[in-house]
């Protein structure tokens, strides 16, 4: 069976897994947010539904006057995860559009990336143009005919990757995509359905937990570690299906503890030995309250900064929170190396694994 065929296959059955649980495979964000189909690699399929995204990396806005701006690009890394990477591009009134031009294959970006990062779009792909829709938060790109050529393998990650690099911008939450200026319903190679709108309710990085049925999932999207052979360090989002749960903070949490697959290339942020004390959300001020075992601490009694971020930034991704205080034992003064100051309310970081070539 080719790839295509298992991927009609692959939605049929998950279709009806979902529909046993009243959920829709491919509905739109503004209804029940579900996940996008899933790649066709049968070891990792995901589907379901996901909350909305919270806080956004502040990006240039069109008009910027400066001479470059930092913009969170996703790109393949050596393990084959989509990830984000924050490099400086020239501001324009089309910063949007140049972003996703740093993204292709060969292109201005190629000797600014990290070791083993390599573009996603297809080399000679070009950006026709941008239409954003504001009050719908709507980015409409259209794409040359080169976006086609691409490896059956990489289809999801090109989506994903377009994806959530557009739905950084804060004016935009959802993404459709045209070729030669005709909607796209489907992927061009392997025939990955698009219904509609694409949104990060599509998720990224693809997981299924041992054990856990499709029709009885919730989808989490944590923050996991890579480290490249040139040892530079950086967080990798991964979106996991997990026993369904009404307690999405605790579980992110949880998720971040027990950590990555063995053997994909990706490290945890936490030990195993952290306990959660406690987890609650202050309503109608988006602020996450989490309280740790003082097995989060070294013995230097700091924090990894590296996994303080990753907490932050899996909360805020998947619960709405803007804000993050992390304790430990009740006590708010919490301290790592480097410039944030834990010990008070952390919101989500502007821009993800900035690089500098």
């Amino acid at each position: 069976m080719n790839n295509k065929a298992r991927t009609a296959l692959l939605a049929v059955v998950l279709t009806a897994a979902l529909a046993v649980s009243g959920c829709s495979v491919f509905q739109a964000k503004e209804s029940s947010k579900a996940i996008d189909p899933p790649p066709v690699d049968v070891d990792t399929i995901a589907d379901g539904l996901l909350t909305q995204p919270s806080a956004k990396p502040t990006l240039a806005q069109p008009g910027a006057q400066t001479v470059g701006a930092q913009v969170t690009l996703y790109f393949k890394d050596a393990n084959g995860y989509v990830a984000p990477v924050s490099l400086v591009v020239p501001s324009t009134e089309g910063i949007a559009q140049r972003a996703l031009e740093y993204m292709v294959e060969d292109g201005p970006s190629k000797s600014m990336l990290p070791k083993g990062f390599t573009a996603l779009l297809p080399k000679g792909t070009k950006v026709n143009g941008i239409d954003i829709k504001g009050d719908q938060k709507l980015a409409i790109v259209d794409f040359s005919k080169q976006f086609a050529d691409y490896n059956p393998q990489d289809e999801r990650k090109i989506l994903e990757a377009v994806t959530w690099t557009l739905t950084g911008f804060p004016t935009i939450d959802n993404v459709q995509i045209k070729l030669e200026g005709k909607p796209l319903d489907e992927m061009p190679v392997d025939g990955t359905p698009i219904d509609g709108s694409l949104s990060r309710a599509m998720g990224i990085n693809l997981e299924l937990s041992t054990g856990v049925e499709i029709s009885q999932s919730t989808p989490v999207t944590v923050y996991y570690s890579g480290k490249n052979d040139a040892q530079y360090s950086y967080l990798v989002p991964v979106t996991r299906m997990v026993k369904r749960t009404d307690n999405i903070a605790a579980s992110v949490v949880d998720q971040l503890i027990r950590g990555p697959l063995p053997g994909k290339g990706l490290a945890p942020v936490l030990s195993t030995d952290v306990s959660l004390l406690g987890i609650s959300q202050t309503e109608g001020e988006g602020l996450m309250t989490v309280n740790f075992s003082d097995k989060l601490l070294g013995a230097d009694k700091k924090a990894s900064p590296n996994a303080l971020q990753a907490v932050v930034m899996s909360l805020t991704e998947n619960t709405g929170a803007a804000k993050v205080q992390i304790m430990v034992g009740n006590d708010v003064k919490v301290t790592a190396d480097g410039s944030t100051n834990y010990s008070q309310p952390v919101a989500r970081p502007s821009h993800i694994n900035p690089f500098k070539s």
